[in-house]
């Protein structure tokens, strides 16, 4: 069984490589960092007709007023069934 020691040379390239690889780290992570710190500092961009928050907000506030006599068919409201006309209850099933 013979150990080998490390020769001098050895052990310099190894802190070479070492410290190389530690530097590139260090330079991705400032890499990443600059990246995402310009994307947060960046403007939202507004794709073309999309609604504003504003209008979205004024449409919500005008929406929330009911008639006063609201009809209590919600499936007409959306046009699944059709309303009643006179506004009678419908008749009760047979059994």
């Amino acid at each position: 069984m013979s150990t080998e020691t490390p020769t001098s040379s050895q052990t310099v390239q190894r802190v070479r490589v070492g410290l190389i690889g530690l530097a590139a780290v260090v330079l991705l992570i400032g890499l990443a960092s600059a990246i995402f710190s310009a994307a947060s500092r960046e403007k939202p961009v507004a794709a073309v007709d999309a609604p504003k928050a504003e209008a979205v907000a004024n449409m919500t506030l005008a929406n929330s007023e009911l008639p006063a006599a609201a009809p209590n068919e919600p499936l007409a409201e959306l046009g699944v069934a059709p309303a009643t006309a006179n506004g009678a209850a419908p008749a009760a099933p047979r059994q």
